[in-house]
């Protein structure tokens, strides 16, 4: 029977599995409260990939999941990925930054600097240990790399979240989209200064420069353009950026993120612009949880990639936890609205599972690290509302506190 199907319907046995299986397991379960349909859909991918689905049925797993099928599911994870990696750089609001400044940086830098230095004590704990540091990686690349991951806030997961807890177009949570705009911007920055390649720094270098004068020319452009024109100029922006920067050698994510960035929001109807994020979560992005899942590994040893991703979760948290605290005392909150603004910023998803991803494709972690980074991304994510949820019903008027 297997040998009589073809590609086409292979992939198509793929494609329902993948928007079966994890709205299945959402509706029926009801697990909304703690873990929204996106963590699902990553969770299903891991127990989809050859870690659980491989090792229990490796038949099934390859035939389903053939080098011909993963290679037409991959085209589309990419082009997924590099679409909401654009929305995230489009939605960036660097002017309310900008207008509470002193506010924003302390906190931004706190946020982010403590759980990087907590993520870089762990990884460099991780060195002592063969299998865990990539092939092409240098020892302050690694540690570098895992340090922010765990330092990551995944910006597009933390507006779902705030507005399943219902405080988004509040004070507060406008207040923590200006922490995490300005962390996107430093993660970014540091994915490229591991990514630096010396032996093709000139590209590089030329490719920022050529950048520049595009962006420039292509913002006058798009302040010309009508809206109905400029949605879909900026997909022929996106694909332009992506190939420029994955040729500099800088990734094409970097460039899917450079060409959101460097756009207004206030080009496109914020309801459009919500619609579009919304709908490639839907039809795109279940892809790209697949292939993500589908690159766990198990090969170092069960018990060891759990015990990593716990203190990887640790030093995430805490770090993070610790970070907002110190800002807390600076700023004068207090104790209970830094500990709701450190457990919102510590949100991992999608962004840190893209961070990674490229650090994996670029030698600079295994997959058994990437493995226990995922598994932290999802800990950390699932913990949010739980956590959350009951200190906002108990101060409810920090909903309603400006700054």
């Amino acid at each position: 029977m297997h040998t009589a199907m073809g590609t086409t319907e292979i992939f198509l046995i793929a494609m329902l599995v993948i928007f079966t299986l994890p709205y299945l397991i959402w509706r029926v379960g009801n697990t909304d409260y703690w873990a929204p349909l996106v963590v699902v859909q990553i969770i299903t991918g891991v127990l989809l990939g050859p870690g659980i689905l491989g090792r229990a049925y490796p038949d099934y797993y390859a035939f389903v999941f053939n080098p011909q099928v993963m290679g037409a599911m991959n085209g589309i994870a990419w082009w997924a990925v590099m679409i909401f990696v654009m929305i995230a750089g489009v939605e960036l609001d660097l002017k309310k930054a900008w207008e509470h400044r002193r506010e924003s940086v302390i906190t931004a830098s706190l946020a982010l600097g403590t759980p990087l230095v907590f993520g870089c004590i762990a990884a460099v704990g991780m060195l002592g240990y063969a299998g865990w540091k990539g092939a092409q990686a240098q020892d302050w690349q690694f540690v570098l790399g895992v340090g922010m991951a765990c330092a990551v806030t995944a910006l597009p997961i933390l507006i779902l979240l705030m507005e399943k807890l219902e405080i988004l177009r509040e004070p507060i949570g406008q207040r923590i989209l200006r922490y995490a705009s300005l962390d996107d911007i430093a993660i970014w920055g540091v994915l490229a200064l591991i990514l630096l390649d010396w032996d093709r720094v000139g590209r590089q270098l030329g490719f920022l420069v050529v950048f520049a004068v595009a962006a420039l020319l292509f913002r006058r452009l798009m302040a010309w353009l009508e809206e109905r024109d400029r949605w879909y100029v900026i997909l022929v922006w996106l694909a332009a950026c992506a190939l420029a920067a994955d040729w500099a050698g800088l990734h094409y994510m970097v460039g899917a993120f450079l060409a959101g960035a460097i756009s207004e929001a206030s080009w496109f109807d914020q309801k459009r612009l919500d619609t579009l994020r919304q709908q490639v979560l839907l039809v795109l992005m279940p892809v790209y949880f697949l292939s993500t899942g589908l690159k766990t590994n198990w090969a170092v040893g069960g018990s060891a990639v759990f015990v990593a991703a716990a203190v990887l979760l640790v030093a995430s948290v805490a770090g993070k936890l610790a970070g907002t605290h110190i800002a807390g005392r600076i700023l004068g909150w207090s104790r209970t609205e830094s500990s709701i603004i450190g457990w919102l910023l510590q949100t991992k998803a999608l962004i840190m599972i893209i961070f990674v991803n490229i650090l994996l494709d670029k030698g600079i972690v295994t997959n058994e690290t990437f493995t226990a980074l995922l598994l932290m991304a999802i800990a950390s994510t699932m913990l949010t509302v739980p956590v959350v949820y009951p200190k906002l019903r108990r101060v409810a008027q920090l909903v309603f506190k400006t700054s």
